[in-house]
């Protein structure tokens, strides 16, 4: 299947590891040139590895999508190297780094820091990016979400609430943007095993009694096996995958949609 990807450029926010950069590797393997955007030290030598694999061109920024700033100055980077952005997927994002059962365990300042880098983070290079993609009547974006912005998650309520934000304003891009012929949708992924997951583990393990903790393999495991039909992790490949099929021009009569890659965790209608 020719997703017609070959040549596009491609920004993805959080790229430099984890769901971003598995998202990273699914456009390069289908021929996008890739621009990694993250905070994270590593973040060329991510790219230069996704150059050496795919053979495309690759080049990574230190960009803090909190910073409207910096998200101004990475799209003039970006399109001075690469060219056009023509395709988005916004992965970057933070968990709060407390238990958050009850919700009183994590006291409101903490929810400044998830919030400005979830939910404006999504504002910041949305505002930004948009505007070449209207004037040439062609781009995606693709917002990673989460199975928790779907049910409530009491695990992480501030990551919970940002991520349900993301859905929604997805939605209201998605109807502004599609005259444009820029389409938007939002990939909600499960259980994957990123240091995003292992933090949360950590939260949890660390404020319950010695009893019940558990190691992060015992805790995760009992998850799957718990919450996941398919009883099985998804991989940060399976998350890629969806985000290229979004991305590409198979899916080009799709717009405005949150789709799970969860193992059957949520499903809906």
């Amino acid at each position: 299947m020719d997703m017609e990807l070959q040549g596009h450029v491609a920004v993805i926010t959080g790229g430099a590891s984890g769901i971003g950069l598995g998202c990273a590797r699914g456009l390069a393997r289908e021929g996008c040139d890739i621009a990694l955007w993250d905070v994270a030290r590593d973040v060329g030598d991510m790219a230069a590895q996704i150059a050496d694999e795919f053979h495309v061109r690759s080049t990574g920024f230190s960009v803090d999508v909190s910073s409207l700033d910096s998200v101004t100055t990475a799209v003039e980077q970006t399109e001075a190297q690469l060219g056009p952005i023509i395709h988005l997927v916004h992965a970057a994002a933070v968990p709060s780094g407390k238990f958050g059962f009850p919700f009183t365990n994590v006291e409101p300042h903490l929810w400044k820091r998830v919030l400005d880098v979830n939910v404006l983070g999504m504002v910041h290079v949305a505002q930004r990016v948009a505007p070449g993609m209207i004037s040439r009547r062609q781009g995606t974006m693709v917002f990673v979400a989460s199975v928790a912005g779907q049910i409530g998650s009491q695990t992480d309520p501030p990551y919970s609430a940002s991520k349900a934000a993301n859905i929604n304003f997805a939605q209201c891009l998605a109807k502004d943007l599609a005259p444009h012929k820029v389409r938007v949708n939002t990939v909600n992924p499960g259980m994957v095993q990123t240091p995003l997951n292992r933090q949360v583990w950590q939260a949890w393990n660390d404020q319950q009694p010695v009893e019940k903790q558990r190691t992060y393999d015992e805790w995760a495991g009992e998850k799957v096996r718990n919450v996941i039909p398919l009883g099985s992790w998804q991989s940060t490949d399976d998350i890629g995958d969806m985000v290229t099929f979004l991305s590409s021009a198979r899916a080009g009569q799709v717009t405005g949609q949150t789709i799970n890659v969860d193992g059957g965790f949520v499903m809906h209608w």
